[in-house]
């Protein structure tokens, strides 16, 4: 999978070990958990696709080893808080989620959630999805960004920073805006977070490393204890995006309430036609322009292939 040409695959052989899903399927050690039809039908998103199988040789690994760098952390945190002679505090260990519109984001998140509930029944566990930290439609307007939604620039990083300055200092209650996709837009809500032991953040940019214009030169990225990317060839990522668009024309766009209600009676070839244009001004521009130049800054990168098979796992060596 060549993305950026020879300096890719060099930074992917020096940096990176790649394990098929035979190989990768042996790591999954003793874990066993029993997941339903009607825990993974509820885990999946609109139009992704995953099977038990996947999950046991690709996700059980992945569990197994982000349990093992929780519990880690947790001794490392005990023992730094001996060390600097403060009472221990309890730090919530960040996982963060990312890669393009319609790769699985949301999937993998809740599907971790899922499997990390079972192994630690008594964690608080919550996933946190970037998109309650985009700006509001009419500040979005007043900027001239509304067709950059999603971009860098479409955030209030500055609040999601402080956010995970809370969340990484120990705070037990926090609150944050809450993004509805029905509507398209922040609502006058919000979503509690407390006394937080797991948190997966998700989204799109959050392991960029660009300033743009906050307070500080802290980053997104520095408050991960571990990250996934997650990736596929842009043509394959390109026909999910227009799948979903269709599925989405037969359920949510035909809420009363949504914002794109306008779409759900398009015939199929302008379906396709604004699918398509969609995609190739707005989300393929920003995962070319931003996204897929973070992949190599993850932990773990998953690589999926067609009808969103994960093909094979690529974990950073240090």
């Amino acid at each position: 999978m060549n993305r950026t040409g020879l300096s890719s695959r060099k930074i992917s052989s020096n940096l990176y070990l790649r394990f098929d899903r035979d190989e990768w399927a042996k790591r999954r050690g003793n874990l066993n958990v029993t997941l339903s039809k009607n825990d993974i039908r509820k885990i999946l998103a609109l139009n992704d696709k995953i099977t038990a199988s996947q999950i046991r040789d690709f996700y059980f690994p992945i569990t197994r080893f982000l349990q093992l760098s929780i519990n880690n952390n947790r001794n490392l945190y005990t023992e730094r808080n001996s060390f600097i002679g403060i009472n221990p505090k309890k730090v919530p260990f960040i996982i963060g989620v990312t890669g393009s519109v319609a790769v699985g984001k949301s999937t993998t998140s809740r599907l971790l959630k899922t499997l990390l509930e079972r192994i630690n029944p008594d964690y608080n566990i919550y996933i946190v999805s970037t998109d309650n930290f985009l700006k509001k439609n009419s500040k979005l307007l007043k900027e001239n960004l509304m067709e950059r939604k999603g971009f860098p620039e479409s955030y209030e990083t500055q609040e999601l920073i402080n956010f995970l300055v809370d969340i990484k200092s120990g705070i037990s209650h926090t609150e944050i805006p809450v993004y509805s996709h029905l509507k398209y837009d922040i609502l006058n809500e919000k979503q509690e977070i407390v006394d937080p032991d797991i948190l997966i953040i998700e989204g799109l940019n959050i392991l960029q490393v660009n300033s743009l214009g906050r307070q500080d030169e802290i980053y997104v990225s520095d408050f991960l204890d571990f990250s996934i990317f997650i990736d596929a060839d842009v043509q394959y990522i390109k026909q999910w995006f227009i799948e979903r668009f269709f599925m989405l024309m037969d359920t949510a766009f035909r809420e009363k309430d949504s914002y794109f209600r306008k779409y759900s009676e398009l015939t199929r070839e302008e379906a396709i036609e604004l699918s398509s244009s969609i995609w190739d001004n707005i989300n393929g521009k920003n995962y070319s322009e931003n996204i897929i130049k973070t992949r190599y800054r993850a932990e773990l990168i998953i690589e999926k292939g067609k009808n969103h098979n994960i093909e094979r796992i690529m974990m950073k060596k240090l």
